[in-house]
């Protein structure tokens, strides 16, 4: 390589396969539309907008040495990150997803992270051998990180050496594994991206706004906190200073992937000199943007 990555992000890099329909759905809906397949999981989308800011992103995932992951990986390469660490297996499938969405939104979803599950800690190989650093001299700079991986390697992630020295960037894949950031939630150099839905089951309870939702994590014990509510608003907490903004109105189009947008814009901000409340204002920007369908995806 010519130059270390910028960041590190670690999680899902999978294949999107997205069924959109203008009409509104319900469970056994049967509607015309469109079905794409493209290059995503968390840790993929959140490196593709990085890099979209100029940032250098480097994958940490498993991916199969079938035709489908060549694919992913040439596309990977053609967008600027960097795949040299990637764990390519011969035994394992390159992971896909699959949703529906309609007029009114999400309608169903199934992640099948397996690969990268049963890859486990062999993913993080670079970050001990030297390649990215060892357990003596720890990565240095941001680590984004998803909740596809299992919650026993986001445990030896809290407590590894290898860790000691990143700027943790932490989101969740899905409500349904939010609980699994429970390992990092007390972290003491750990950012949460969660939305409002991810933050009660995080908290045990239930939350009416962002605000209040973010005040929630920080009295658990997260050293910070950022919170979406879809158009509503999105929070950003630190201790006792919370930030609160409302996103730009825009017609939604498309909602898989905005999270990750929102995330990854809000590093590319931070990192680029970016106050708090101007980090915050950019990141709801880049993510009406993209669910209103006008950046490609």
């Amino acid at each position: 390589m010519n130059k270390q990555p910028d960041i590190l992000c670690i999680g899902s890099v999978l294949w999107d396969v997205i069924g959109r329909s203008s009409s509104h759905m319900r469970a056994g809906s049967d509607v015309p539309g469109r079905i794409t397949r493209l290059p995503g999981g968390v840790a993929m989308n959140i490196a593709m907008t990085l890099a979209q800011f100029g940032m250098r992103p480097a994958l940490i995932s498993a991916v199969g040495r079938d035709a489908e992951g060549d694919e992913l990986v040439t596309e990977a390469n053609r967008m600027g990150l960097v795949t040299d660490f990637l764990y390519r297996s011969d035994d394992l499938p390159t992971d896909v997803y699959m949703a529906v969405e309609g007029a009114n939104g999400l309608i169903a979803a199934i992640a099948d992270a397996h690969s990268l599950e049963q890859a486990g800690a062999k993913i993080l190989r670079p970050l001990s051998d030297g390649r990215l650093g060892d357990a003596a001299h720890p990565f240095v700079g941001p680590v984004a990180l998803d909740g596809n991986l299992t919650e026993e390697l986001l445990h030896d992630i809290a407590a590894s050496p290898l860790f000691a020295a990143a700027d943790l960037r932490v989101a969740p894949a899905s409500p349904g594994k939010a609980k699994r950031l429970m390992a990092l939630r007390n972290h003491p150099s750990a950012t949460l991206y969660v939305n409002l839905e991810e933050a009660g089951l995080l908290c045990n309870c239930e939350f009416d706004d962002s605000e209040s939702a973010a005040a929630g994590l920080i009295a658990k014990g997260a050293h910070r906190a950022l919170v979406t509510d879809g158009g509503k608003s999105a929070t950003e907490a630190r201790g006792a200073d919370i930030i609160t903004q409302a996103p730009p109105e825009v017609l939604v189009t498309r909602v898989t992937g905005a999270g990750d947008t929102f995330m990854a814009a809000h590093i590319a901000a931070e990192y680029s000199g970016a106050d708090r409340a101007t980090a915050l204002s950019r990141a709801l920007r880049a993510a009406a943007t993209y669910v209103s369908g006008e950046t490609p995806r």
